[in-house]
C-alpha cells in the first residue's frame, strides 16, 4: 500500500533518523520525502510503499509509541486519502 507518513513537532535532532530506522525494520521504502521548518516546528512529510502484510493499526501505534518517546506527532495514512483530498 502507497502511504502518508507525517511528522510534527518541536526541532530537535535525531527525527529523521529515528522515523526512518523504523521505517528501515518494517521493510517500508521511502519514495519521497519533504521536510522543513515551520515557525520553530518540524514538519516532514514521506510517501512511503508498505508491504501487504504489514498491520496498518499496529503500525499505527508503533508510530505513536515513536512519537511520544521522541516528542513529535507522526501519523500514517493511505495515499489513497490525500488522493482524493486533492481530487474534490
Amino acid at each position: 500500500m502507497k502511504a502518508v507518513v507525517t511528522v510534527l513537532g518541536e526541532d530537535k535532532v535525531g527525527i529523521i533518523a529515528k522515523v526512518s530506522q523504523l521505517l528501515a525494520q518494517r521493510n517500508i521504502n521511502i519514495l519521497d520525502v519533504s521536510q522543513t521548518i515551520m515557525a520553530n516546528n518540524f514538519v516532514m512529510m514521506m510517501a512511503v510503499m508498505v508491504p501487504d502484510d504489514l498491520d496498518n493499526h499496529q503500525l499505527n501505534d508503533e508510530f505513536t509509541n515513536l512519537g511520544k518517546e521522541i516528542g513529535v506527532e507522526i501519523t500514517l495514512r493511505n495515499a489513497k486519502i490525500y488522493d482524493a483530498m486533492h481530487n474534490l
